[in-house]
Formats: structure tokens, sequence, C-alpha cells
């Protein structure tokens, strides 16, 4: 078999793999008389057709299935000769394989790219750090209390944070249509709450149940409204009534409500805090991961191979699908989104997949079984019957490669802080929640 490898780019590759004739033929020999044993033909015993009618009457066909299974056997060959991986599967042109004639196709393929990583002790990573204190536990219950909130009709005038019910005319200076029809009746709104029209949200503080105020506004030249932009409208409001805000009681009632059912404030205070700690950990240990991955990207530059960006592509495009489809959202407009919205994340993660499994090869880390055992039962809390669901995945090779992934990619994330340069970021508990949910979002 002879095989010439002719570099088309940094990744390219263009293989050409010439079979002998002879061994298409043997292989093809050897096919027919095994199939010889076995066919059926009108006339003939089992087993003694005449060899001549066997080959007349399957011989393009087996040629056909010894042509295919040729191409495989001898692609596989002389990759393995030539030390070459390809990124993606490889496409077969100029395939030409005559009667007695020798078989010559080209494979056209990328590789994957050498990488060299950077020495990591020479990266600079700020690892957040952050506790849960009293005083964060604190506002915790406070928000709990607010979830709880009441309100309560009072007769005094409207100030902030007080719940008003309102019916509004609107009509606009240049005498034509208000967008939305220009009135309402019955609308709730919190004072201070932001949906309000400021001015409007102004001149209700200070006004009593049943009276009427008239505020004009005129609108900027880009407000989001198209039907409002730049247009003044005088809006003529009647506060219905207006309602105060009563939190409840912090005592045992409340933590019962909570389903504490023992211990009072004080065991809903320590449940508090055990779940703040979770969710902390949480956030600052996929903020780290970040800053570890981003620190990878940063100092080792790779050469991808545009198949596999665009694999990447394609499996998050189908990724939003299925969750715009579990949401019951329309997927229509997906199909006009185009690669290059994808393409950003879908190269990082093709970087960091290609750093991350070299530096997993060099250093030898393997998924640590305790961990994997681990991350299954966190997976599995979240069911009815999780100890069935461990077992499914343990039974299932495919399920558990996919946490193993996880682990062990966690594992290199630890490996690495444990021989980079790393400086602490002391972060208070809100600081670092925010800081995960804007990453996140970003």
């Amino acid at each position: 078999m002879d095989v010439s490898v002719e570099q088309t780019g940094t990744l390219g590759r263009r293989v050409t793999v010439e079979v002998p004739a002879e061994r298409i033929e043997q292989a093809v020999e050897e096919r027919l008389r095994g199939l010889a044993r076995r066919v059926h033909v009108p006339g003939f015993r089992p087993g003694r057709v005449p060899f001549r009618i066997v080959r007349q009457r399957y011989g393009a066909q087996v040629r056909e299935e010894v042509l295919g299974e040729l191409m495989e056997q001898t692609l596989r060959e002389a990759l393995e000769r030539e030390g070459l991986r390809p990124a993606g599967g490889p496409r077969i042109e100029q395939a030409q394989a005559d009667p007695g004639q020798p078989l010559r196709y080209t494979a056209v393929f990328e590789v994957y790219p050498e990488i060299e990583l950077a020495q990591v002790s020479d990266l600079r990573i700020r690892r957040p750090v952050a506790e849960v204190t009293e005083a964060d536990v604190d506002a915790m219950i406070e928000r709990l209390r607010e979830q709880r909130a009441t309100w309560e009709t009072v007769e005094r005038p409207a100030r902030e944070g007080d719940r008003v019910v309102i019916d509004y005319e609107a009509t606009a200076a240049d005498g034509g249509e208000v967008p939305g029809g220009g009135r309402a009746e019955g609308q709730e709104e919190v004072l201070g709450g932001g949906r309000l029209l400021d001015d409007i949200d102004q001149a209700l503080r200070g006004a009593q149940a049943g009276e009427t105020r008239e505020v004009t506004v005129r609108f900027p030249e880009d407000h989001p409204n198209e039907g409002l932009r730049g247009r003044e409208v005088t809006f003529r409001v009647t506060l219905r009534s207006v309602a105060e805000k009563r939190l409840p009681e912090v005592d045992e009632a409340f933590a019962q409500a909570f389903g504490v059912r023992e211990g009072g404030v004080e065991a809903l205070r320590k449940e508090v805090r055990a779940n703040m700690e979770r969710e902390l950990h949480e956030a600052l240990r996929r903020r780290v991961k970040r800053r570890v991955m981003d620190a990878l990207l940063a100092s080792n530059p790779v050469e991808l191979p545009a198949s596999l960006v665009a694999q990447e592509v394609a499996r998050l495009r189908e990724d939003l699908e299925r969750r715009l489809a579990t949401l019951g959202q329309l997927q229509g407009s997906l199909k006009e989104l185009p690669d290059s919205h994808f393409e950003p994340e879908a190269r990082r993660r093709v970087a960091l997949g290609l750093i991350l499994a070299e530096l997993i090869r060099k250093e030898g880390l393997q998924a640590d079984p305790d961990q994997v055992r681990a991350a299954v039962e966190r997976i599995a809390s979240a069911y009815e019957k999780p100890e069935e669901v461990v077992q499914w995945y343990y039974a299932n090779r495919e399920l558990l490669q996919g946490v193993e992934a996880g682990v062990l990619e966690d594992q290199a994330v630890d490996w690495i802080l444990a021989h980079a340069n790393v400086e602490d970021e002391r972060l208070s508990f809100e600081e670092a929640v925010q800081e995960e949910t804007a990453a996140q979002a970003a």
C-alpha cells in the first residue's frame, strides 16, 4: 500500500492512498467463496453452486462492499502509519478502482493542533473568596419577609413604597392617538418600584385616595416605544386607593411558613445560612473556574480546526433550540441566526477542550471514582427515587462518561490552582453572587 501526504494549510492534510489490485482481488475472491458455501440458487443444492455462477450473480455487489471496507481499513492503516489524528471525519474524494486496477483514493481532513502548554506556574489568577456573615443572614431573612408581605389599605397621603391603584387617561398634544389606547382602569403600581413613569410616580406622592392629578410628559427622541418618541402627552391620573406594606414578625409562625417545624427562628436561620453557603460555594466555584479558563486561553493560543468549530456551533444551536422548546417559546427565529452568532462561544469551547485535554494527558490526571460517585448522587438527589437514578447512570456508560468528564475538568482546575500564581480577592456575599450572576448573563 502506497501512502502520500500533502499539507494544505497549518492543519489541513490531503492523504492519497493506493491499494494494490492483488489485495482487492484476493478480498473479493475470499468473500465470494464464503458466499458460495451458503447461497441458494434455484436448480442447485446449497453449497454446490458453481463458483462462476456465484461470481456472475454477486461479483459486482461483493466488489462494491469490499472496496468500501478496504477504504475504511486502509485509511486507518495510513493514518496510523503517518501518525495523523484527524479532527473530524475525513472527506473521501477522487476514489477510483476499475476492475483489475489498484484502488486509489484521496482523503481530505484537518488534524489536531500540536499544543505546547505554557508554564502553569506563570499563570496569575485572582481567586474570589467570601463568607456568609450574620448580616448576610439578616438580609436574607428580610427578603423572606418581603416574600410574605401583605398590603393594608390606609387613609393617608401616598408615599414611596406604597401600593396604589390608579385610573388614567392620556391625551397627546398633537391630537394623535396614544399607543395602547391611552387609558387604563384599576392599574396596580408600587411607588418607587420603577414601573411607573418617573413624573407620574413623583406626582402621586402626597396624593389622597380619590384625588386626581394631571402630569405632562415629553418623551425623549430615543424612547423604546416608537409611537411615543418626541411626543408630549398629558396624563390625568386618579388615585383610587393607597395600601401600605406590612411585613410579618420573625417568629415561630414565620419559621413554620417556610417548612421549619421545630426549633423556631433559630432553626430557620441555620437553614437559611446552610442554603446561602451552598449557593456561595457554587458561585465562587463557577467564578474561579471561569477565571482559570480565561487564564489558560490567554496564555495558550491555539490554531483551531474549522471542522471542530463548526461541530460546536451546531451543538450550541441545538442546545438553544432544546431550551426554547422546553420553555414553550417559538424557535423559528433561530433559523435566521447566522453561525457567527454562536462562533465566539464555540471557538472558546473548542480551544479550552484542546488545552485541557493536553494538560490532562501531560499530567496524567484521571477522574476520581469517589468524586464521580458524589457527582452522580447530587444529580440523583433531584429525583423521587435517587437510588434508581444512580444505578441507571452506572449502567449507562455514555451517561457516566459525561459525569466523569465534568469531574475530570474540575480536578484539572484544582490542579491549576495548586500550581499557579493565585491571589485571593475578598468579596462580600452579595458581591460574589452578583458577580457570578453577571458572568452567567454575559
